[in-house]
């Protein structure tokens, strides 16, 4: 069976469970299946998991890969979760959430959306609201990749698996046209060659300057599906803003097929597992530089001021300093915005 006929397949189950779903919230004891709204997309209900531990404990939350979406809900009565109050967001458009995704887009505001659901309605599970992990794999990792550009304050740490940190080089590499790149083709809307800006907007690689938080990124050197050059070219750009300190990157030798982490070894899962459970001992709240520069892909989100463009295809250059309360704006096309500022 070919991969467009697989992908047809997986679309036709996705309909079939959105048709049945009625959006009622699920509750057991260690575990919640909720619906929640979003703050960009009005009349949109979204998903996700709420996994509870046995006491107060520290948030993370974690996004799935590109075909796929959050597991569907089983009720978990006798088992807390281990790794703290785990967060499982249904990405916007795919089985449970409602919406249409659009790849790093406002379905990133979904994932921040999520967090603070959480922190109003789950205080009780919550050693302190202000730390906040974030993992991912694959599709979920190229995601945190852009939410550490678009809320550079927001996550005290971070791990990227196997994720894209390039879409135009992505959609360049796809070894299997269709599987990947049709499907960009309709969440961005175009191609790379009609428009690189929309892909920048989406692209962690391209907002590298941006990274403040201290971030896991594990890839296997022979990924077929997401190659490793999308992990290598992140690294360096790092290096090259300035930002290496921040960074810790194992990249396993001889590890990925069309499975990530096909042909690991135990030595090698363990090793991955240890560098990215000590980057999230990391637990300081993010400070944003009083005054600085950040590229703003769609929309810029901080603890002191938002800045939202006309459109999320657009990229600008921003310079701030809060002090002085002045903000410079600079894109090379048309565009409007405005400018949120917190107190």
């Amino acid at each position: 069976m070919s991969e467009k006929n697989e992908l047809a397949l997986y679309e036709d189950e996705l309909r079939e469970k959105k048709s049945s779903d009625n959006k009622v919230n699920q509750y057991s004891k260690y575990a919640d299946q909720i619906y929640y709204e979003s703050s960009v997309t009005p009349d949109i209900k979204l998903a996700m998991t709420v996994y509870k531990p046995e006491k107060p404990a520290n948030i993370s939350v974690t996004t799935h890969g590109w075909h796929m979406s959050m597991e569907k809900y089983e009720p978990r009565e006798d088992k807390p979760y281990s790794s703290g109050l785990s967060i499982h967001v249904d990405m916007r458009g795919r089985a449970f959430s409602e919406g249409k995704p659009d790849c790093n887009g406002y379905e990133l505001m979904d994932v921040i959306d999520a967090v603070e659901y959480v922190k109003k309605h789950y205080a009780d599970y919550i050693l302190d609201p202000a730390v906040v992990f974030l993992i991912g794999g694959s599709g979920g990792g190229g995601n945190v990749y852009e939410l550490l550009n678009k809320f550079p304050d927001y996550f005290v740490s971070a791990a990227a698996m196997f994720g894209i940190s390039d879409y135009a080089r992505w959609y360049q590499d796809d070894y299997a046209v269709g599987e990947f790149r049709d499907e960009m083709d309709v969440w961005i809307g175009c191609s790379p060659d009609e428009n690189p800006m929309a892909y920048q907007s989406r692209s962690g690689l391209h907002g590298v300057k941006n990274l403040l938080t201290p971030l896991f990124i594990g890839h296997g050197e022979t990924d077929e599906r997401v190659q490793i050059c999308q992990a290598r070219l992140y690294v360096d750009a790092a290096e090259k803003a300035g930002k290496g300190d921040l960074i810790s990157y194992y990249e396993m030798k001889g590890v990925g097929t069309r499975n990530h982490t096909g042909n690991i070894t135990d030595e090698q899962k363990a090793t991955m597992g240890r560098m990215r459970n000590e980057n999230f001992k990391y637990t300081t709240p993010i400070e944003i530089p009083e005054k600085g520069s950040f590229w703003v892909h769609g929309y810029l989100v901080t603890k002191h001021f938002e800045v939202w463009l006309d459109s999320i295809d657009k990229v600008a250059d921003l310079t701030y300093d809060l002090a002085s309360g002045s903000f410079e704006l600079t894109c090379p096309v048309p565009v409007t915005y405005k400018i949120i500022l917190k107190k």
